[in-house]
Order: structure tokens, then C-alpha cells, then sequence
């Protein structure tokens, strides 16, 4: 498995603030987990409110939880929210099931860390995280 290095980290952060500057987004705060769900690198830009931390690692938490962009988690909110309940509770909360958080793969197909995005619309969060992981070489999967 290929590990994420913090310079490849800091790359995809970087792309992700450049896409959302090109296509206007607000302020954004970008996250990168490695495959472990541990924090590789965290940045928020000027002007982006509280708790965006907590959003955005709970984007890419849920996205490596099961193994699927939070796209997807979406989509099970409004067709089993039951399913989803359990996993709020079992996570103790930590997962945020909107479109933003987006599985970095490796050449390989292997998981090796998540990107989760927030500051602007769901959508446009995730059109950042595609944007910096497709910068830093890996291929991104946003359910």
C-alpha cells in the first residue's frame, strides 16, 4: 500500500484552494486523512467559519469508514436512514454524510487516505477534493 506522503498532502490541499479560487468558491477548508483516518494535513483558508474542521474530517472520516465517497453516504441517508443512524451512533458522531468527502486511490486501486472538503456547496467541496487529489497523481473516488 502507498502511504500519503505530507508533501503530497500539502499538494492536494494546494490544488483544491486553486480550484476553488478559479471557479469562485468561498473560503474553502480542505483535510487529508491518511488510510488510518489519521490527520495528515489541515488547512483553512482566511475567511472560512468555525467548525470546518470537524466538517470536513467528518466527510473524509465517513468516506474511509465505509469505504465509499460521502457521496454515497448521501444517497443511503435519504434510502436508509436507519443505516445511517447506526453509523452516527457507532462513530460517536464523527461522520458527516454530504457530498465533499472524496477516497484517494493509489495506482493500484488501494484506499490510501481521504480528502474532505467544506465551505462552499456540497457539490463545489467535492469538485475541489477531485481536484487537488487528481493534482497530487491519485485517483479520486467520491462515491
Amino acid at each position: 500500500m502507498t502511504d500519503i506522503s505530507l508533501a503530497k498532502a500539502l499538494k492536494i490541499i494546494t490544488a483544491a484552494f486553486a480550484a476553488g479560487k478559479e471557479h469562485g468558491f468561498k473560503p474553502l477548508s480542505v483535510v487529508v486523512l491518511d488510510a488510518g483516518g489519521h490527520v495528515k494535513a489541515f488547512q483553512r483558508q482566511d475567511g472560512a467559519s468555525m467548525m470546518r474542521f470537524e466538517i470536513a474530517s467528518g466527510k473524509a472520516y465517513g468516506a474511509l469508514a465505509v469505504g465509499a465517497g460521502s457521496r454515497w453516504l448521501n444517497a443511503q441517508a435519504e434510502t436508509r436512514p436507519h443505516f445511517l443512524e447506526g453509523l452516527s451512533a457507532v462513530s460517536g458522531g464523527r461522520i458527516v454524510a454530504v457530498p465533499g468527502g472524496v477516497l484517494i486511490r493509489d495506482r493500484k486501486n488501494a484506499i490510501i487516505g481521504a480528502v474532505g472538503v467544506t465551505g462552499d456547496t456540497s457539490d463545489n467541496d467535492e469538485r475541489a477534493a477531485v481536484a487537488g487529489i487528481e493534482a497530487a497523481g491519485f485517483t479520486p473516488d467520491a462515491g
